[in-house]
């Protein structure tokens, strides 16, 4: 039997239940639409001209994910303690934090308020929520349990009725329902249940074990390759990079042939849909042909969905399930990220 159709290693290797949150992602971003439907804003958040989402990590990914769709309103994804110089009254800044306890956003949420910025939370609670209830600003409260990052679909679908009520998208009822209607099918091919023979998130975590992972992705799907190499970080516990075409094509590729060591431990993943600008596909062709003359494996996943937030949301999708077999691969449970907590700790003791 192949290792990723071992009911018994899985089970000993999972033991907080990791597949059981990749499985139930298209029902968890169903459920976190409808409630995100639900939500109201202000009417004078309706009149910003700028979006800033505030936040680390996972609950990040979300607004990479909302700028990917392409907005009628800037949008800028906030990773640090200090706001950009911009942010002001005309600004609304989403402080997402499944936790509520990130310290980077909520030193963020404090200069925000200070600045008179409109202000709303996404979270479970945490100091984050406190602050809110404090203040009585909007707060879309999460309430579903696991890591922050298997929360995406809390995340990313209520920050997208959000930008929505501000007047930042159109409605994106027709594409959350593509989504929602991919990730279902894409969930039956992927999942534990499918043989590894069958199964392509398995036979790609089979090429990846023991190689240093480099993720490629262009358009929205740039954003994607992100949260796969993330995933590869914190599920898989292994190093994982990504690149961005056409700018990879404007320095990386230079360099694809040293050190030679690495680039034959190296495999490269390249996030494909038709839907790419056409000299971007034709970029994608060389650069692979490139990289294989410099001695590095390539694969392809070709994503499907017509719509942006299908492609990511599928890619998605792939990326956890790849990631979850890889720990199994790698004999690490994929739930714990006790470097993470260490430093936590160590950050609280100064």
């Amino acid at each position: 039997m192949d290792v990723l159709d071992d009911p018994a290693r899985l089970s000993a290797l999972d033991p907080a239940g990791m597949l059981d949150s990749i499985r139930d992602l298209p029902r968890q971003c169903r459920q976190a639409w409808q409630e995100a439907k639900g939500f109201h804003l202000p009417e004078d958040y309706r009149r910003v001209s700028k979006l800033a989402v505030l936040g680390m990590g996972g609950s990040a990914i979300a607004g990479d994910y909302l700028r990917a769709l392409g907005t009628r309103l800037p949008v800028a994804v906030v990773r640090s303690y200090e706001l950009p110089p911009w942010v002001d009254e005309e600004t609304l800044a989403v402080a997402s934090s499944y936790s509520g306890n990130t310290e980077e956003t909520l030193a963020a949420f404090q200069q925000a308020l200070e600045r008179g910025a409109k202000l709303v939370a996404v979270t479970t609670g945490g100091r984050l929520g406190e602050l809110v209830r404090e203040r009585g600003l909007p707060m879309f409260r999460i309430d579903y349990r696991a890591q922050p990052r298997a929360a995406l679909g809390y995340s990313l679908m209520p920050l997208l009725w959000v930008a929505h009520l501000a007047g930042a998208l159109d409605d994106p009822s027709p594409w959350a329902e593509e989504a929602l209607a991919v990730l279902e099918r894409e969930r039956q091919r992927l999942d534990a249940s499918v043989p590894a023979a069958e199964n392509p998130a398995k036979v790609l975590a089979t090429r990846l074990h023991g190689r240093l992972v480099v993720v490629f992705g262009a358009g929205p799907l740039a954003e994607a390759a992100h949260r796969f190499k993330t995933q590869v970080n914190e599920n898989a516990k292994a190093w994982a990079f990504y690149e961005e075409l056409p700018e990879a094509d404007h320095n990386a590729i230079v360099a694809f042939a040293r050190p030679e060591e690495v680039s034959r431990r190296t495999c490269a993943v390249f996030l494909r849909s038709d839907r790419l600008h056409l000299r971007v596909l034709l970029r994608y062709e060389f650069t692979q042909r490139a990289l294989m003359e410099a001695g590095v494996e390539c694969q392809t996943v070709d994503v499907p969905g017509d719509g942006a937030l299908a492609q990511l949301l599928a890619a998605t999708l792939f990326a956890d399930y790849t990631s979850f077999y890889l720990a199994l691969l790698n004999g690490v449970d994929p739930t714990p990220v006790p470097e993470i907590e260490r430093l936590k700790a160590w950050l609280a003791g100064r």
